[in-house]
């Protein structure tokens, strides 16, 4: 069987999506090529971000390939599905110019919603969760058999709602044949100098359950990589050039193995970058990080006091002095450390702005706190609507919206996101 693999050339005009809008690696495309590869198939990855395609150039490509499966990803790569943008007007009209064979939607989209994703795209499967080992199975399996798998057939939709996860340990080093590499040069979290960046994962999912956190649809339980297995890709790409590797991991540094991999890329001539949860680390630690050639730490630290870390289930123990004084201790190793906070009504805005001033003194960046999306499928979603159904992009944006309209949005998003009926009418 043949399968054609794209990611559109993104564009978030209007929208409420705070996300980088650089190129990226499309990972959950290369997983899945791996795996359909390994199972006997033949591949085409269209990249129309990296490439600067427009959907007809896309179209015709996917189209030359006569693929009997069209997969579509409906959000930036793994590192954006748990922030996606909300509108799906963009996947629908590449889908729409690409349509060859059976059509599939992978991504947050058809996780949360997939009959609507279904019906926005006009496409006839919708896969659940990760698709890394699912999709070869649509190919020579039952569909009903596959976890995840929603289509549209004679008796209407057809619904699964398992979330199937994938086998970490069975994803071996990827390569990148047929893939413009060369094109890439973006250095994900890095704001100076010059250098060749890419993406790579380490780890997927969390063992937290943060309110604010979209991941329980999709990469939710942890999981690691074979260590071997990321040095090799690691070595690689340095081969090819590359400076720079931003880890798209959920949550760099948990688990066992931190210390042997860290111990790896101090061996390369690379240098890279993470998010991550500072009370993960000590100062022992974090010197071995800055051995591996840390550049760039964030770090969610949400709130400023206890209660308020409390509120959003962040399961910290460490005191607010503690956080303070190891991301001190971070930034005179770490070129840039920043701290992310996010906003809640009753804040005590002076004292917010007293310690963003003590750290950003100290060389820490420390964010203002960010309004955030109830993403649909997340805890904050639920604890708002409950589970999500086919309106719940548009009543997550809605909410969205009306939340912050007076204290306007962030500087990374349209000055005034347009409703979401507006933004799929476009």
């Amino acid at each position: 069987m043949r399968y054609a693999l794209l990611q559109p050339n993104w564009d978030f005009a209007g929208s409420s999506y705070f996300g980088c809008q650089e190129t990226h690696l499309p990972l959950e495309l290369f997983y899945a090529r791996q795996q359909l590869e390994a199972a006997g198939h033949e591949t085409l990855l269209v990249d129309g971000h990296v490439e600067g395609l427009s959907a007809a150039e896309a179209g015709r490509r996917v189209r030359a390939f006569r693929p009997d499966f069209t997969v579509l990803t409906t959000a930036p790569t793994y590192l954006f599905w748990r922030c996606p943008q909300p509108e799906l007007r963009l996947p629908a009209a590449w889908l729409a110019a690409a349509r060859a064979g059976v059509t599939v939607a992978i991504g947050p989209h058809p996780s949360a919603t997939p009959a609507a994703t279904l019906r926005k795209l006009d496409c006839d499967v919708a896969l659940r969760g990760e698709p890394d080992f699912t999709l070869p199975r649509l190919a020579a399996e039952d569909w009903r058999r596959i976890e995840g798998c929603c289509w549209r057939g004679t008796g209407g939709v057809h619904v699964d709602a398992r979330l199937p996860q994938a086998d970490m340990a069975a994803l071996s080093a990827l390569d990148w044949h047929d893939y413009p590499l060369a094109r890439r040069r973006h250095r994900h979290h890095v704001f100076q100098g010059e250098g060749r960046g890419v993406e790579l994962e380490f780890s997927r999912g969390c063992p937290w359950n943060c309110t604010f956190c979209n991941k329980t649809l999709f990469r939710n339980r942890f999981r690691l990589r074979p260590v071997a297995a990321v040095l090799a890709e690691a070595e690689a790409l340095a081969r090819a050039g590359f400076d720079y590797v931003y880890f798209i991991d959920e949550i760099f540094g948990c688990g066992p193995r931190r210390r042997e991999l860290l111990a790896g890329l101090a061996q390369l001539p690379l240098t890279i970058g993470m998010e991550t949860r500072i009370d993960l680390w000590d100062e022992e630690s974090l010197e071995e990080l800055a051995a591996a050639h840390c550049i760039s730490m964030e770090c969610g630290i949400e709130s400023i006091t206890p209660e308020g870390r409390e509120r959003f289930a962040k399961n910290c123990r460490l005191s607010t002095a503690r956080i303070a004084a190891l991301l001190r201790f971070a930034r005179r190793r770490i070129p840039w450390v920043q701290a992310n906070l996010i906003a809640e009504p009753d804040d005590d805005r002076q004292a917010i702005a007293a310690w963003r001033q003590e750290l950003i003194a100290a060389g820490v960046w420390v964010s203002a706190p960010v309004p955030v999306f109830a993403f649909p499928g997340s805890p904050l979603y639920a604890q708002l609507f409950g589970p999500p159904d086919d309106a719940a992009w548009e009543r997550a944006h809605e909410h969205y919206l009306a939340s912050n309209a007076r204290h306007g949005f962030s500087d990374v998003q349209a000055a005034a996101p347009q409703p979401l009926a507006a933004l799929e009418r476009r």
